[in-house]
């Protein structure tokens, strides 16, 4: 396969992926305010903290509200991140490998493009229409994966389309875990105080983790929400699993057996990471505080997609 198709298909999954959490972070505060009205404060500058587009905001902001950070997250064309700016990229990268690609994937982000550019501004529309809204994001982003897993071929494509959502997953449930490092509470209300837990609890629902959850677990505990999110070795969104999962897809391509041991830069990279993850306990986590861990997890996911880059995607210089 061509690393030029290798690349765009690596970039199609991890955008859609990047557009479906900007529309779960939102979800974060929508959710706060609609189970928890007049209890806390709306706070929208942790979002933009936590996905680092914090920089880019201010540069065209003055402050952080509910209507400037929902649409610079969605609609705004500076910020490459927005939900409108993934799903243009994601586009332009299907548009320029549509024969690699199958015609029912072009068609949906085609489609699912085009109806998110024709919408208007979110600007003063009610808590209930900005929720409905998110939610169409998301299934259509769902959808989307759902495309590619009922109509393409377990090969070389898949595998590093597979990689490439499950890196852009693990890093976005760290930021989802983060958002409550950076939401502040009220003085008086200390560690435990139901304020907090809602807060967890908007974090389990914008993940959609809470049902899941509460399948394992009878209360709302922070120790036990970090657990499940980034150790749990079977829910879907929880940052190890989708290690492991980009892990795997990432030998697929090479073909080697991992028992053999890594072949490349890259296999060294998340294989390193993935045993670093598999061998911490939750206790070793709060130990270091959840907030320096997250941010040291990010920057070694950093490092392992560019590794994939270096070895898969780079321009390689040829011997004379």
């Amino acid at each position: 396969m061509l690393s030029r198709v290798a690349n765009s298909i690596y970039w199609i999954n991890r955008y859609i992926e990047r557009a479906e959490n900007y529309a779960r972070f939102v979800s974060v505060n929508l959710n706060l305010t609609l189970d928890a009205p007049g209890i806390l404060t709306e706070q929208w500058e942790p979002l933009l903290i936590a996905t680092a587009d914090n920089y880019g905001f201010f540069e065209h902001h003055t402050s952080a509200n509910r209507d400037t950070v929902i649409d610079y997250m969605t609609f705004d064309k500076r910020n490459p991140n927005s939900i409108y700016s993934c799903l243009a990229n994601a586009r332009e990268n299907a548009r320029t490998i549509r024969e690699s690609i199958t015609k029912e994937m072009w068609e949906h982000i085609n489609m699912f493009y085009l109806k998110i550019s024709e919408t208007q501004s979110t600007k003063n529309w009610e808590v209930e229409q900005l929720q409905l809204f998110f939610d169409e994001i998301r299934d259509g982003c769902q959808l989307f994966f759902g495309i590619i897993d009922a109509t393409v071929t377990r090969n070389e494509g898949f595998h590093f389309g597979r990689m490439g959502r499950f890196l852009e997953r693990a890093d976005k449930t760290s930021r989802f875990l983060d958002v409550r490092y950076f939401t502040l509470l009220p003085d008086d209300q200390a560690i435990g105080s139901p304020q907090e837990l809602l807060i967890w609890t908007s974090v389990l629902k914008s993940v959609s983790a809470f049902n899941m959850y509460r399948q394992q677990h009878r209360v709302i505990n922070p120790s036990h929400i970090v657990e499940f999110l980034v150790l749990d070795k079977s829910f879907p969104r929880s940052i190890f699993y989708c290690i492991r999962q980009a892990e795997l897809s990432l030998y697929e391509i090479s073909g080697r057996k991992m028992t053999d041991g890594y072949s490349n830069f890259a296999e060294k990279e998340l294989t390193r990471l993935r045993h670093e993850i598999e061998f911490t306990e939750v206790g070793d986590i709060f130990k270091k505080a959840l907030h320096p861990y997250l941010d040291e997890f990010q920057i070694k996911t950093n490092t392992a997609a560019k590794a994939i880059f270096q070895t898969y995607f780079d321009l390689k210089t040829v011997e004379a």
